[in-house]
């Protein structure tokens, strides 16, 4: 699809209101979102004010009631901040130096007593800000079709399919801006809410579910948060493979309601190679596989539907049991991967690994002294190298056991 008719059919959707709204596929959000036209959606720039514009427009002809500030839509600005673990700063108005953001929101109202929040980020790099992956000389657009166009597509199918549906509770949509830059869209928005947040049951959120792969693996965190989660997951799960992680905490906008003890479930499909880079574009997913997870998300609502409020449960951090790096083995762990070691989903150009001969699909089982069981272990272990050290790799390629030396 040519990036100047997607800009027709962003206008299309923003300034036609007499024109009656058309059915419109995950497929076709995504391509949208995701269009060079939109050059990556980053937080501030007129952009994602445009992108915002489309998913209000979605919201609308979808029969969703305003839940922003202005409409559909809470700003919220903010001084950049040059350190990128430190507090951002929110200010109360857009002013020389800031950096206005904004979250889309709207409600579908059943006139229940209790509220579920079902969110996912519409904000990505722009033109490779800093996160991005990239290595090239020239900037070039980051689309992020998987991240998070494809969580977008997945939050606005739910709202068709809740219509007239599960009517025990309201239905909160949010799409959030500034994901990127530090969970800053959620983090607001749970400071300064729209509705009561003690009526809030729970908050599902979408980030990067659009490459469901051959084997049906969904990474699930947040499964401790709740105790009956992992009751209703696997009771529901049909062809899928659920990898289940116990923590609320993670690098996603699910963090923010978990930390105002609400529990929360996020849904991933999984990192891959062309995670925070330009290739990530809107034909490198699987559409099919979005509908299982959009059919799977809504059966766990039905489930819940009856249950009234559920209990929070607070769950370990487990980012904080992970030490600082000092080196990196240049791989990308594939975060799905449930056997025993650390199966590598994409190997980096002149790194580490690569310059040691290591491939996609090898399996680290063991690093030097310390024997590879599964992420958090191989993540502990790289925290033990220094730079410029050379250690025994023993890897499982194709049930062979091969042994490299690694530099770091």
């Amino acid at each position: 699809m040519k990036p100047i008719y997607l800009l027709f059919l962003v206008t299309l959707f923003i300034s036609c209101k007499k024109v009656q709204p058309i059915e419109v596929s995950m497929k076709d959000d995504v391509k949208v979102l995701a269009s060079d036209s939109l050059h990556g959606r980053q937080t501030g720039t007129s952009y994602e004010v445009l992108a915002a514009d489309y998913i209000a427009k979605r919201f609308e002809d979808l029969g969703l009631e305003p839940k922003g500030v202005n409409g559909y839509f809470q700003e919220f600005s903010f001084k950049d901040k040059s350190d990128p673990h430190g507090n951002v700063n929110y200010v109360s108005k857009s002013e020389d130096s800031t950096v206005t953001g904004t979250n889309v929101i709207g409600y579908l109202n059943n006139n229940a007593e209790n509220i579920i929040v079902i969110g996912a980020h519409y904000d990505h790099l722009g033109m490779g800000i800093e996160g991005s992956l990239f290595r090239g000389e020239n900037p070039e657009i980051h689309n992020g079709a998987d991240d998070n166009a494809s969580g977008v597509a997945v939050m606005l199918d739910l709202i068709k399919k809740l219509k007239g549906v599960n009517t025990t509770n309201n239905y909160l949509f949010i799409a959030f801006s500034g994901e990127e830059m530090g969970l800053l869209g959620s983090n607001y928005y749970v400071k300064n809410p729209s509705i009561d947040l003690k009526k809030v049951d729970y908050m599902l959120n979408m980030d990067m579910v659009g490459r469901l792969n051959s084997e049906n693996t969904i990474a699930v965190h947040g499964v401790g948060t709740s105790p009956i989660f992992k009751q209703v997951l696997f009771a529901n799960k049909g062809a899928l493979n659920i990898a289940e992680h116990e923590s609320g905490v993670g690098p996603s906008d699910h963090t923010s309601f978990y930390l105002a003890d609400i529990p929360v479930l996020h849904f991933f499909t999984g990192q891959h190679e062309d995670y925070h880079k330009p290739s990530d574009d809107a034909e490198r997913l699987n559409y099919d596989g979005m509908e299982v997870i959009s059919q799977y998300i809504l059966s766990i609502i039905t489930e819940l539907n009856d249950d009234g409020k559920i209990a929070f449960r607070k769950t370990k951090n487990e980012s904080q049991e992970v030490p600082a790096f000092k080196v990196t083995l240049g791989v990308v762990p594939d975060y799905l991967f449930d056997g025993k070691g650390m199966r590598i989903d994409g190997v980096s150009e002149d790194k580490p690994a690569q310059m040691a001969g290591m491939q996609k699909g090898d399996i680290v089982i063991k690093m030097g002294d310390n024997d590879i069981e599964d992420m958090m272990s191989y993540m502990k272990a790289l925290g033990k190298f220094e730079k410029g050290t050379t250690t025994k790799v023993a890897i499982n390629r194709n049930n062979e056991i091969i042994v490299l030396d690694v530099t770091f």
